[in-house]
C-alpha cells in the first residue's frame, strides 16, 4: 500500500476532519467541491453543528463505519491523533491534504496496512472521474 495505491473509482463517501464554515477555508472549498461532484460528504469539526448545510461529526468516532475515505485537512500534529483513532476504528483509506502530512504520519499507515495519499490535492484528483 503507498502513496499511489489509493483507488478513488470505488469511493462514494467521504469524511473530511478539518472541514470549516469558513468558506475562504480549504477545509470548506474541499467539502463544497466534493458535493459538486456527487459524493457524499461527512464534515468533521469539534465546534460545528452543521457545515454547508450537512450535519456535522465531532470526531471520527461519530462517523458511519462505511465511509470509504477520510481526508486530512489538518495541521500533523492533529491529523496523527486522528488517524490513529481512524486506524482503531478500522478505517482504511486515509487521505492527507498538502501540508497535512508528515514522516510521523506515513510510518503510522505504512505500519497499519492503510491505503494512504500524502501531498496530493483530493480536489484535482477526483476532478476527472465520474461519480
Amino acid at each position: 500500500m503507498g502513496v499511489e495505491d489509493l483507488e478513488l473509482s470505488n469511493v462514494k463517501k467521504i469524511a473530511i476532519v478539518g472541514a470549516s464554515e469558513d468558506r475562504r477555508k480549504y477545509g470548506n472549498k474541499i467539502v463544497r467541491d466534493l458535493l459538486s461532484k456527487g459524493f457524499e460528504v461527512y464534515p468533521v469539526n469539534l465546534r460545528s453543528e452543521t457545515i454547508e448545510g450537512i450535519r456535522c461529526y465531532r470526531d471520527v468516532e461519530e462517523l458511519p463505519k462505511d465511509i470509504d475515505l477520510i481526508v486530512f485537512v489538518v495541521p500533523p500534529e492533529i491529523g496523527i491523533q486522528v488517524a490513529e483513532k481512524a486506524i482503531k476504528m478500522g478505517f482504511k483509506r486515509l487521505w492527507f491534504q498538502p501540508g497535512a502530512g508528515s514522516k510521523q504520519i506515513e510510518d503510522l499507515v505504512k505500519n497499519n496496512g492503510v491505503e494512504y495519499s500524502i501531498g496530493r490535492c483530493i480536489m484535482i484528483e477526483t476532478s476527472y472521474r465520474n461519480v
